[in-house]
């Protein structure tokens, strides 16, 4: 006889806000401060709140948010605020669940030789009645954000034991804001969420991090040893010090930027700012350009070098740190099949384009700044160093080593007031 549909679904809402309770009575029970992440939960939950600032207490009656049919429920946890106890995990046994916990490097020593294949917990999975808990670890990283590292399966684990593709957090690491928690009561249940959990969503869709690629920035510096010199280490010191300051000025005014140029080069060649670039280099997209940049890297003492180009067509500026190190920002132009920035030659007009291949931004952590870089970081900087881009080059010339470089006419010799402007 077959089953009514309604009951089925009854059936796993049930079952589903069961499972979850227990889940919550359980690290209750041992103190474990798990804070809800799903975001097919925080989405609707997000917008009841935002109707009801002056009263969260008052979320629509009923079973709303835990009660309908889910494979999966998402949680995450503070590793700071945990202390490992195995005896949750013996409880979870007793009440029912099969768990399983998925280990990786840790990431914050992985410039140490020494401890650099030290594992920690990332991910665990807590199953119970055909539903799937996944908790997920996050770890405070010296940028002052929250980080969480993939899941990968080992050759012997049980790849039926969850439904991993359906996951909404491990397919790849990810970086958010440090978390600022409150708790509610939701369907009955005490629940912890962020703060402001439409910030927290609108962070998930573009989490993805990536880490910096130390084993091979080892293998460079065998190669080609760094540069200890003071002047070397005095000039890294001041364009970290020059790109912490570019990014708290862009991140006031809302501004989103990536490391770009020899600025990136160094993050993925060598983890490091190249001693002998003499700048630090970031991109923006043009759609993100305020006209109150100026005056705000002005007022952080950055005056203004010079002005190359419009709004509309090939902007780029360029200022002058307070230690004499020179901050190029390049704003980005989208076409169908490619990007692009521009460059202005200051005594003839002529004008250049710099060709790269679409890309998307992910995050990472450079210089104890989390930063975004782009995700198709090979194809980024084979377009503009090429293929023998991991071979320093301490010559260079912005009009014609670029691989991408290609002419692009010249300004008008009427518009040459406003397109080449120099301080």
């Amino acid at each position: 006889m077959p089953v009514d549909p309604i009951l089925k679904i009854h059936f796993f809402s049930v079952t589903f806000q069961r499972v979850v309770k227990s889940f919550l009575n359980l690290v209750t029970n041992h103190n474990v401060p798990v804070f809800l992440v799903d975001t097919q939960i925080l989405g609707p939950l997000s917008k009841d709140l935002e109707q009801l600032k002056s009263s969260p207490d008052s979320l629509p009656p009923g079973c709303q948010y835990f009660c309908k049919q889910r494979d999966i429920t998402t949680f995450g946890l503070l590793d700071k605020i945990w202390e490992h106890k195995d005896g949750i995990f013996r409880a979870a046994e007793n009440l029912g669940f099969q768990w399983q916990k998925y280990d990786g490097r840790d990431p914050r020593l992985e410039g140490m030789d020494d401890l650099s294949g030290t594992e920690i917990p990332l991910h665990y999975i807590f199953k119970m009645a055909a539903h799937t808990i996944h908790l997920v670890v996050f770890y405070e990283r010296s940028g002052n954000y929250l980080w969480h590292g993939p899941l990968r399966l080992k050759r012997n684990m049980d790849r039926k034991f969850a439904p991993f593709r359906k996951l909404q957090f491990g397919r790849y690491a990810g970086a958010y804001s440090s978390a600022d928690l409150i708790q509610i009561t939701v369907d009955k249940l005490q629940v912890k969420i962020p703060r402001e959990p439409s910030q927290f969503l609108s962070e998930v869709s573009n989490a993805r991090f990536l880490e910096c690629r130390y084993k091979e920035a080892r293998s460079f510096f065998k190669l080609f040893p760094d540069d200890t010199s003071l002047d070397g280490i005095e000039f890294r010191k001041k364009a970290k010090a020059l790109l912490h300051l570019a990014a708290s000025t862009l991140d006031s005014l809302g501004v989103a930027f990536w490391i770009s140029s020899g600025t990136c080069l160094g993050w993925y060649r060598q983890c490091n700012i190249i001693p002998y670039s003499k700048d630090v280099d970031l991109g923006i997209f043009i759609q993100n350009y305020k006209p109150d940049l100026v005056p705000a890297f002005q007022k952080s003492g950055l005056p203004l070098k010079h002005k190359f180009g419009k709004v509309e067509d090939s902007l780029e500026l360029s200022f002058l740190g307070r230690d004499d190190v020179k901050l190029d920002i390049f704003f980005f132009y989208e076409e169908e099949d490619y990007m692009w920035n521009g460059g202005t030659q200051a005594k003839s007009g002529k004008k250049f384009k710099y060709l790269f291949p679409k890309f998307t931004l992910c995050w990472t952590e450079f210089l104890e700044l989390k930063v975004q870089v782009p995700c198709q970081t090979v194809d980024y900087i084979e377009a503009n160093y090429g293929k023998n881009w991991d071979v320093p080059l301490k010559v260079w010339d912005w009009k014609n080593s670029p691989s991408n470089v290609q002419p692009n006419g010249v300004w008008p010799v009427d518009e040459w007031d406003e397109v080449i402007q120099l301080f």
